[in-house]
């Protein structure tokens, strides 16, 4: 199964919540699993912001060689689950074929149909970049709760 995280510029929120979903695989073992991200307005091969990679850093995740991607119909076409930041996300994936298989982020993690968007920390300071951090490791562990239970097992 590939999942596909999506936000804005693919330089934030979607970047480190790859970072999480692939530090946790590893982590857990998790077999079958592969992540990737990609930005609705993405200028590709633009690094990961500075906020990104300092909260990289803290936490060892590899940010500092992440590149952003553009959110195309290829990208959205190779993945089986695409997991969005906020709703005009969503819109844009499925404007590109994604139908059937776009969620929130949060709604799918938490299994709600809140609508509550993973809020944008690009521009604010690194106490904002850390709590977004925190949210999208707790939803990457409940998303991955999740695929594993839906595969038939503890390691999916």
């Amino acid at each position: 199964m590939h999942v596909l995280f999506v936000c804005t510029g693919n330089t934030c929120r979607s970047a480190i919540a790859e970072a999480i979903a692939r530090a946790h695989v590893v982590e857990s073992g998790t077999q079958g699993i592969t992540f990737g991200s990609a930005g609705t307005s993405a200028w590709t091969g633009a690094p990961a912001s500075d906020g990104a990679i300092l909260v990289g850093v803290e936490r060892q995740l590899p940010l500092d060689h992440h590149r952003a991607t553009a959110l195309t119909r290829d990208v959205v076409e190779a993945a089986d689950l695409v997991l969005c930041m906020g709703a005009h996300h969503m819109d844009r994936v499925h404007a590109l074929g994604g139908d059937g298989k776009t969620h929130l982020l949060t709604d799918f993690a938490e299994r709600s149909r809140a609508g509550r968007p993973v809020e944008d920390p690009f521009g604010g300071n690194l106490a904002q970049y850390r709590e977004t951090a925190d949210e999208l490791s707790g939803l990457v562990r409940a998303l991955l709760e999740r695929l594993r239970e839906e595969a038939g097992g503890p390691n999916g």
